[in-house]
């Protein structure tokens, strides 16, 4: 693809980063070296990276993205999961009765561990995927206070994310506008979830409608941040799509760089010092 030319700082808060025993046979999924291309190719100096799915614990695979991390323009979160079904059904509910929390689950003393770690600026959650952390881990994220990514779509949506996350203190940014896969009623539900909570912010990444993403910046111009979805797409197509939006030029600079560098201040010029 050709190189965007324009005049933003952007930042990037939605980039999956995969060691070198996960990658597709392809070559390209995850791999580092074609995201900083692809991320100069559109104008993005720093992003968010965090690993993609897998069974088991988080340790290894938390650790090898920050090792990449390491001399690139990359931030490293970490993946965290959870013994907790994420769905609303009678029988997600009784599970949850009886469920506790295995060796390879995500423990208060991990998030403590990469808290303080200074390879990881924050946490990503996928509840669908991953499951959903039980109390002691969230009241942990609570009191380290960094920035959380979560997914959410149709199988989490803003109705779970604020029953069971935004009552914590701690920032929470909605991936996909909370309606993954192009749902517009719950992009229309993670929108509204602005209005409730000041720590909740929405990523850009694969929302694709014009009409939501303008309704939102310029409802709650703080409050939006850029996601690319990179490597699923390319980042230029992210950068695109914000820069042919019928808003004003300052709401881009906060959706491209000062909204993201407010929650994760490693993406801003001095790097969060």
């Amino acid at each position: 693809m050709l190189e965007l030319e324009h005049e933003f700082r952007v930042v990037d808060v939605h980039v999956c980063l995969e060691p070198d025993e996960s990658r597709r046979a392809d070559g390209r999924t995850g791999d580092p070296e074609t995201i900083e291309r692809e991320m100069h190719q559109a104008g993005v100096v720093r992003s968010v990276v965090f690993p993609g799915p897998r069974d088991g614990s988080y340790l290894k695979v938390n650790n090898a993205v920050a090792r990449m991390s390491v001399g690139r323009s990359f931030v490293a979160f970490a993946r965290i999961n959870g013994a907790r079904d994420a769905g609303s059904s009678p029988g997600a509910r009784l599970r949850n009765l009886a469920s506790s929390r295995a060796e390879h689950h995500t423990s208060p003393e991990d998030v403590e561990q990469y808290a303080y770690d200074d390879r990881f600026t924050g946490f990503k959650l996928h509840p669908a995927a991953d499951g959903l952390p039980d109390e002691e881990v969230l009241e942990r994220l609570a009191e380290v206070g960094l920035p959380v990514l979560v997914h959410g779509g149709r199988e989490f949506p803003p109705r779970a994310i604020a029953d069971h996350l935004l009552d914590y203190e701690f920032p929470v940014i909605v991936e996909h506008f909370g309606g993954y896969p192009l749902d517009h009623d719950l992009i229309a539900d993670g929108i509204a979830l602005l209005d409730r909570w000041e720590s909740c912010f929405l990523d850009t990444s694969f929302v694709r409608f014009r009409t939501p993403l303008e309704r939102a910046i310029m409802e709650h111009p703080d409050r939006i941040c850029f996601g690319s979805g990179a490597p699923a797409t390319h980042p230029d197509v992210g950068v695109m799509e914000i820069l042919t939006l019928d808003v004003p030029e300052d709401a881009m600079v906060k959706v491209f760089s000062k909204n993201p560098s407010r929650v994760v201040p490693e993406l801003s010029p001095s790097g969060g010092e």
